[in-house]
């Protein structure tokens, strides 16, 4: 069996250590007799997974003891209708567009009250994070919700997003456990697993626990916080297979790479060695402007459309899958999480330059 390197937005790459051990105990998860996709969620088995799955979110980012950490479904979309159902108490919320994610979010939170789009940098085709002062947004604001790092577009908050002193909640889906963040300065964080700490089916969400408790009575149970809060994340059957997966790759994060700190240092290097390439190709370019450049998302063109579907067929061919722009854009795109290793990266940069050589 030959891996490709997967640069896919996600379902992306996983570490192969967290791979071969969750193959290793398919049919029998330590001593338990079981795998883990038939345990009950309710067993003593069981529950060592997902309490050690939320010790290590806690202790890679020194999450405080006043926030919840929750374990859900649906993804990242369905925290776009959940904070505002539950953080959006006297129906004000301000949202800032910087790609379709967040512009996703601001139009959920329309539907449940005066959300309004505070920045935006649709102007530019969302190639850049627009400048914030705290007088852009409304001071009876119940929040800001931003994405932290733009999947499709390639662009990052290198600099902290600043909206005074009103509650920020961040979409982090693409960028949690690749850079230390404090987390104390957000209300409230949340990611769908898929591209950075685990498989598709699990939602990450970090919450201050004064924030918890603000649902209206007519809010759907499964979109209450609350209820989560109070029953561990288990009010009904949780994803119990993609947070054990979670737990692999957080321990992996931990025990092999030395922690989100280190990791970044990693992650900055793979990203500085692409980025220098695409600075200095006469073919390839990079969309995004430099100071707010993503270091997990890159996007890239070619500048000729035909030329770029010819690099995708080629570089799928050479064991380079996934680079594919999204859908939206076009071009290129390569997504370099956690996972990727630097050595597929390098091999990356070498067939680009092979291929610019033989159609410069």
């Amino acid at each position: 069996m030959a891996r490709v390197y997967n640069f896919s937005a996600g379902p992306s790459m996983m570490p192969e250590k967290a791979l071969k051990r969750a193959a290793e105990e398919m049919l029998e998860c330590g001593s338990s007799g079981q795998s883990v996709m038939e345990m009950s969620h309710r067993s003593k088995e069981y529950e060592a997974i997902i309490t050690g799955c939320e010790a290590l979110v806690r202790e890679l980012l020194n999450v405080p003891d006043n926030y919840k950490v929750l374990f859900l479904q649906g993804g990242a979309s369905t925290q776009f209708a959940m904070v505002p159902l539950n953080l959006m108490k006297t129906g004000k919320a301000d949202y800032v567009i910087t790609g379709q994610w967040a512009k996703k979010a601001y139009q959920e939170a329309l539907k449940f009250g005066d959300a309004k789009a505070a920045a935006s940098s649709a102007d530019k085709t969302f190639t850049y994070i627009p400048e914030l002062t705290p007088d852009m947004f409304r001071a009876d604001a119940d929040y800001v919700h931003v994405c932290y790092n733009n999947t499709i577009y390639g662009t990052h908050y290198n600099t902290f997003p600043n909206v005074g002193d009103l509650p920020l909640v961040a979409d982090m889906s693409s960028c949690i456990m690749s850079e230390p963040v404090d987390v104390s300065k957000f209300a409230m964080i949340y990611a769908g697993a898929q591209k950075n700490i685990g498989p598709a089916g699990l939602t990450v969400v970090i919450i201050r626990e004064d924030l918890i408790g603000g649902a209206k009575e007519n809010v759907p149970t499964m979109l209450n916080y609350q209820i989560h809060a109070d029953n561990g994340s288990m009010y009904n059957t949780p994803p119990t297979y993609s947070i054990y997966m979670c737990k692999l790759i957080l321990e992996w994060l931990k025990d092999d790479m030395g922690g989100v700190a280190q990791m970044h240092k990693v992650n900055l290097h793979k990203a500085k060695m692409f980025y220098d390439y695409l600075d200095s190709s006469s073919m390839f370019k990079g969309t995004v402007v430099p100071k707010d450049r993503s270091i997990m998302n890159i996007p890239f063109v070619t500048g000729n459309e035909e030329m770029d579907k010819l690099f995708v067929k080629e570089s799928k061919e050479a064991g380079f899958w996934n680079l594919k722009g999204h859908r939206t854009v076009g071009g290129m795109r390569a997504s370099i999480y956690n996972a990727m290793p630097v050595e597929g990266v390098e091999k990356l940069i070498d067939f680009m330059k092979d291929f610019e050589k033989r159609n410069g």
